[in-house]
């Protein structure tokens, strides 16, 4: 189960880091030609806000566990595509590591099934002996 939720928690993680770069790209975008970013945010709950955003710099990225740092443009990218790589081999190596075991799973419910059909036939073949005349 807990490989489970590592992947769920990484096929959510992912696309969040891919919209991230997505953001940084459009803002590297209109630094190029000129022009200001206007971006609606949530302030709170159902509460909006529009900002103009110029000539920008820098970005926040939060990191998590209440941190948020200070970026230049491209660090941020750095930083963000070597995380996107990371989850990207992360979950290559846990849907392996879940294969393997649904493989060892499914031989281990093969080989219990074969030693108890072994049984099985074992007293057959000894209640056989025990009720038949022995002449």
């Amino acid at each position: 189960m807990k490989l489970l939720a590592q992947q769920r928690d990484l096929q959510a993680k992912i696309p969040d880091i891919e919209k991230c770069l997505d953001v940084v790209a459009t803002l590297q975008a209109k630094k190029d030609t000129g022009e200001a970013l206007i971006a609606d945010f949530e302030v709170s709950e159902g509460i909006y806000s529009r900002a103009r955003i110029e000539d920008t710099d820098s970005v926040c990225l939060w990191l998590g566990a209440n941190v948020m740092l200070e970026y230049s443009r491209e660090e941020a990218t750095s930083l963000l595509q070597k995380n996107l790589e990371n989850a990207k081999e992360s979950l290559e190596v846990l849907v392996a590591d879940l294969q393997f075991l649904r493989d060892q799973v499914t031989i281990t419910q093969v080989t219990i099934a074969r030693v108890y059909n072994w049984d099985v036939h074992q007293r057959r073949l000894q209640q056989a002996a025990a009720t038949s005349p022995e002449s």
